[in-house]
């Protein structure tokens, strides 16, 4: 695991200040810092001009607009959001985070924000390989985000030959270069291939049907009660009034995610 003070140091010299309100950003009151692993086109990742874009930053910064507070986005490696959350590094993780019950028994979750799942992607020109099954039966190597949901998943498989990876877009390069068989995530994981690198998303396909439903909520620390009922109260009322819907639509999101009713 790399240094985490180090990487933490890093994202805060890199963050986005946040600021909503009343007042074109003038809310009086404390600042909370949000982290997120920028790594994932199009939910969350660094833009042409060194900044923090996606569904989940502008998501973070439209709940901020309607709670009336200031927020502050910060770039932190996968394996650092949950220690550096308790730490009170930061106060809030917002990163494609699935709501798990051994997760809620550490943190506090908002409401679901995102519905999504995972699912397998192969090389373009794999034949007679349909399914997370079939994979399974050809003894393929099969790669994924480690401390996700997907490698998860395939420690639930022990017979399974699996190979951990810092990054998703890591674990896709060495599928299409044949260091591996088959690549386990998020289906929103291959829209940054489809909306911003289409020549390698041409090398890839998603098979058979999502594997497991999961819903993504914004993680908090289990003592701060307050701030958990005002982020809920927020996000509400940006689902009702279609803000995420609207956010959905302009990040392409398809049916690799749903927003929930």
């Amino acid at each position: 695991m790399k240094n985490f003070s180090a990487t933490v140091c890093a994202a805060f010299f890199a963050a986005i200040l946040f600021t909503a309100g009343c007042g074109g950003g003038e809310s009086p009151g404390e600042t909370y810092v949000v982290a997120t692993d920028a790594t994932l086109v199009p939910m969350s990742f660094i833009g042409a001009d060194n900044g923090i874009i996606g569904f989940e930053p502008d998501l973070i910064s439209a709940l901020a607009k309607k709670a009336g507070v200031n927020l502050r986005v910060v770039n932190v490696e996968w394996a650092g959001l949950f220690g550096g959350l308790i730490t009170k590094k930061f106060d809030m993780v917002i990163s494609s985070v699935t709501i798990l019950e051994e997760r809620k028994a550490r943190m506090a979750f908002s409401e679901p924000y995102l519905k999504s799942g995972l699912a397998v992607v192969v090389r373009k020109n794999q034949e007679g390989v349909n399914s997370f099954d079939d994979a399974k039966k050809n003894d393929f190597l099969f790669a994924a985000q480690v401390g996700t949901t997907a490698y998860f998943f395939l420690e639930e498989h022990p017979a399974v030959r699996k190979k951990a990876y810092e990054a998703y877009g890591h674990a896709v390069t060495d599928l299409i270069n044949g260091k591996v068989d088959a690549v386990v995530g998020d289906g929103t994981g291959t829209l940054f291939y489809k909306n911003k690198r289409k020549p390698l998303f041409e090398k890839i396909k998603m098979i058979g049907e999502i594997i497991i439903n999961e819903h993504y909520g914004i993680v908090l620390r289990k003592g701060d009660t307050a701030l958990l009922a005002q982020v809920n109260s927020a996000l509400q009322k940006i689902l009702e009034d279609g803000t995420v819907a609207r956010l959905h639509k302009k990040w392409e999101l398809g049916k690799a995610a749903q927003v929930p009713e």
